[in-house]
């Protein structure tokens, strides 16, 4: 599968997932599509490790629920975050350590205060090794955040350009 980029979006200093500044987070890129899909790109480290070499189920089941809560920036802004209420995982595949990976997340439901959507974590060889589903409240980053996290924190990713992303 391929996916035309339409944008980048913000990431941050500490966040477990795409914080910059965190040592032990994935350091995500999180790239949205004209398919209005959200791509997630990461390479997960060995501190992230469950048995030998591979990743914990936690921490595939944290970078699903952040792309999917994600997702609905594409569709009300940089500012606009899903908090979730419900989040289903399913592991089908283990996931290796040290290898980019990615993860996809899109809105299948949008009503109102509350969305649904759904994402699946690949392999690098584009096999599905975890899928889910989830619930969300959206919200604004103002009520989920201080002021001064908008303007310390909150930034524009690296600049990293990318027409199209493959899988």
């Amino acid at each position: 599968m391929t996916w035309s980029v339409t944008g980048q979006q913000h990431i941050s200093k500490n966040c477990l997932v795409c914080g910059i500044e965190n040592d032990f987070g994935l350091h995500t890129k999180f790239y949205e599509t004209k398919e209005k899909e959200l791509v997630a790109i990461f390479t997960p480290h060995d501190k992230l490790q469950s048995y030998p070499g591979v990743l914990h189920g936690g921490i595939s089941a944290t970078i699903l629920d952040e792309t999917i809560g994600r997702a609905i920036m594409m569709h009300y802004g940089q500012e606009s975050f899903g908090v979730t209420i419900e989040l289903n995982v399913k592991y089908k595949k283990p996931v290796p350590l040290g290898v980019e990976l990615k993860a996809i997340g899109r809105i299948t439901n949008d009503k109102g205060r509350i969305f649904q959507g759904t994402g699946e974590l690949l392999l690098p060889n584009g096999e599905v090794a975890v899928s889910a589903e989830g619930k969300y409240m959206k919200r604004s980053i103002n009520q989920i955040a201080q002021d001064d996290f908008l303007d310390d924190e909150w930034f524009e990713g690296d600049g990293e350009e990318r027409v199209e992303i493959t899988a």
